[in-house]
């Protein structure tokens, strides 16, 4: 089970005692199915011009190091990509497509003259990208940053549901490399500790030990954000902690005896869930103050209909359509997306 009130000092152990289980189970994989670990664990962010980080395709990066490499052999001449999958032993890498990413990127001329377009040279672009990622790869903060943002977002993907599982896997994915680079049993150290600190994790007493993401690091992983993102955001005085519906649609806190009245046919639940939700994410989606104040308001409105004794359908529909259309303003982030979809589930179940 979990552990609860542990230091500081004792989190650091344990993730220091994790990386060196972790270590070991990757070390017994590759014993085993070499191959398959290798082309499962080469993957990385990519670089483009001006330093900004993508995640379209985890080989890109990796690819433009590795064509650079080549270049320093033949300075005058085209580099067959083909070559890049085959030592990497992805199958299901297409080389032509690889090519034509970068070129979208203008990081190479891919050279159309003769069969596949898989022959490429580096433009200037392409070299500067490379400086970029070399000199990134000293960024040891930017390193943390990502190895923090990339282990909770596997750890949302894999495990959204709270199932401990062991941090060993997050080694063989895309994520695990930075700026061309493995992530060093160092860093995954020092992220497992920071996100154990701030509650986006657990530990669990297993054997060997695993982790498990936490309701916290859940909604941190909704919202879109980076992990320092949601460690610093501002914690404004008026929240909505004590409205948030658990699984079952109940809502916890000052309303936990909220009983439904569904004499009208009108079934407040939904839109309750989405007033604790707008509660909850309202300073992750990078509104205003005097719109975000508006946004709280609104839902409040909303929440206090819904668990009125009688709510009425006219007034949940007008809060609704409000929180949806201010949400639409907000933007395109995954908590905004996520809201909206929200406020249509709940209207379209007064259309019943």
């Amino acid at each position: 089970m979990a552990r609860s009130g542990i230091n500081k000092r004792e989190i650091d152990k344990w993730a220091r005692n994790l990386v060196k289980e972790t270590n070991k189970s990757l070390e017994r994989a590759q014993r085993r199915n070499p191959p398959r670990v290798s082309a499962q664990i080469e993957a990385t962010s990519s670089v483009v011009p001006g330093g900004e980080m993508t995640e379209s395709n985890g080989y890109l990066a990796r690819l433009l190091l590795w064509l650079d490499g080549r270049a320093k052999q033949n300075p005058a001449g085209y580099i067959d990509v083909a070559a890049f999958p085959e030592e990497l032993q992805l199958e299901y890498e297409d080389p032509a497509i690889l090519a034509l990413q970068l070129e979208q990127h203008d990081l190479v001329q891919i050279l159309r003259a003769m069969g596949p377009r898989t022959h490429v040279r580096l433009t200037d672009a392409g070299r500067v990208a490379v400086r970029q990622l070399k000199d990134l790869q000293k960024d040891r903060a930017a390193r943390i940053r990502h190895t923090m943002d990339a282990l909770l977002r596997w750890l949302f993907d894999t495990a959204s549901d709270q199932t401990p599982i062991n941090p060993a896997l997050f080694l063989a994915t895309p994520g695990s490399y930075f700026a061309g680079t493995e992530i060093s049993g160092t860093d995954l150290h020092q992220a497992l500790a920071y996100l154990a600190e701030h509650n986006l994790i657990d530990h669990i007493d297993t054997d060997p030990a695993t982790v498990a993401i936490t309701p916290q690091g859940t909604r941190c992983a909704l919202a879109g954000g980076s992990v320092q993102d949601h460690v610093n955001q501002p914690h404004p005085g008026t929240t909505y902690n004590n409205y948030m519906p658990n699984a079952k649609g109940v809502i916890i806190g000052e309303q936990q005896h909220f009983t439904q009245n569904n004499a009208d046919g009108v079934d407040p639940t939904l839109f309750a869930q989405l007033a604790g939700y707008i509660g909850q994410v309202s300073t992750t989606l990078g509104m205003s103050e005097t719109d975000r104040v508006e946004l709280e308001r609104v839902a409040q409105d909303l929440h206090a209909e819904a668990t009125s004794e009688n709510p009425e359908p006219g007034r949940l529909r007008q809060f609704a359509t409000q929180l949806k259309d201010k949400l639409l303003e907000a933007g395109t982030t995954i908590a905004a997306t996520m809201g909206v979809q929200m406020a249509d589930q709940a209207l379209a179940a007064l259309m019943q």
